[in-house]
């Protein structure tokens, strides 16, 4: 498992997005690793505004992938076939998708945007998961 030293070192791709490790949530059910990006909201519109993007994942799911120089999310025994979709603005994107290998929900929270894997949204992405988090 990685530590909060390897996870600052190292940014997360996901949906062809770097973000940067913030920090560790003890929460039931193990420890969680929250990484975040802050990015404009459209750039078409005229007076476009800053969005926070939130990745939640358990920690013994974030792997380093040493090829690519990269943090991945990975489920114990998903295959990591699935290739990323094109980049796309964030309120364009769909809000569940497949990427890794896993199942991924995203929800708007806080004045931006929280990203989970599907098996555990029901419990994160809900209020109370939110608040456990320090996202609500």
């Amino acid at each position: 498992m990685l530590t909060a030293a390897d996870l600052e070192m190292n940014v997360l791709d996901l949906r062809q997005r770097s973000f940067q490790f913030d920090r560790l949530a003890e929460v039931p059910g193990g420890p969680y690793a929250l990484f975040g990006r802050t990015e404009t909201e459209s750039e078409r519109q005229l007076r476009p505004k800053l969005v926070r993007l939130t990745v939640v994942a358990p920690l013994a799911w974030v792997v380093l992938d040493e090829a690519a120089d990269a943090l991945r999310i990975t489920a114990p025994g998903a295959s990591r076939a699935t290739p990323p979709d094109p980049a796309v603005e964030v309120a364009a994107e769909p809000p569940e998708f497949e990427e890794g290998g896993l199942r991924w929900r995203r929800i708007a929270a806080g004045g931006g945007y929280v990203y989970a894997p599907a098996k555990l949204a029901n419990e994160l992405l809900s209020k109370d998961g939110l608040r456990a988090l320090g996202l609500g």
